[in-house]
């Protein structure tokens, strides 16, 4: 891979920092490259004081997110990055705002999982992501526009999907898979044919194998198009390359 064909990445991190970290393993891992000097040139902003996404989404804190994620786009545009990338699902609810504040691409995570999910001829996806992007309707949406159905767990599989989230991984503590093998076993039973990991915290399930071959995870997808963006080859992942 020539220099002068890459770009830098830049990551909105911090949203949560298990979950950028984990990003930055899936780059390095999945990037063709004989030598350090293959990999991509790359900076993360984890600014992990930024507000609770669902938190605000929900009306439960009053801080908008949404100005210290642009805050930091423009930081990493100003570093030099020419793609950025953010590692959390919720934080695209303020992803027109993020995009608005930079002259570089800014990929969005949920219409490349969509993308991806009817690139293997999907039709009902199940959704495990937190309360506040269920709320938003942004999967569903994006979803229904490849002609793919989203359904979500029911509201005490949610609250239960909740607390795998934030009390358990978020906290540092280890995940109740048997109760997050319970939620993909409803959604599967109820006809989805597959699952969007649609928490970046989720991803670390995938990473630890409690998630199966049903699976999409919207990390490894974010990881994929960020590789192909800035000039790499992606290798390794559970499916065929389908581009950005």
């Amino acid at each position: 891979m020539s220099n002068g064909n890459r770009k830098i990445l830049g990551v909105i991190g911090g949203l949560g920092p298990f979950a950028s970290a984990y990003f930055y393993d899936l780059i390095n891992l999945h990037t063709q490259a004989n030598s350090d000097q293959d990999h991509l040139d790359l900076v993360i902003s984890s600014r992990a004081s930024t507000p609770d996404r669902t938190g605000f989404i929900r009306g439960e804190n009053p801080e908008s997110p949404g100005p210290v994620m642009a805050e930091e786009a423009k930081k990493l545009q100003a570093y030099g990055a020419g793609v950025l990338a953010i590692t959390c699902n919720t934080a695209h609810y303020f992803y027109n705002e993020v995009a608005a504040a930079v002259q570089v691409p800014v990929l969005n995570m949920i219409a490349l999982t969509a993308q991806k999910a009817a690139h293997t001829g999907c039709k009902k996806l199940g959704l495990l992501a937190t309360s506040g992007t269920v709320g938003t309707g942004l999967y569903q949406k994006t979803c229904a526009d490849h002609g793919i159905e989203c359904m979500a767990p029911d509201a005490a599989g949610q609250q239960a999907l909740m607390e795998i989230i934030y009390d358990e991984i978020k906290a540092g503590r280890p995940a109740d898979v048997e109760k997050f093998n319970a939620l993909t076993d409803s959604l599967l039973n109820a006809g989805c044919q597959k699952f969007i990991l649609g928490c970046t915290e989720l991803s670390l399930l995938k990473k630890a194998g409690h998630t199966g071959a049903q699976a999409i995870d919207t990390m490894e997808v974010l990881a994929e198009a960020a590789i192909t963006a800035c000039g790499g080859t992606p290798i390794g992942f559970d499916w065929p390359p389908c581009g950005v």
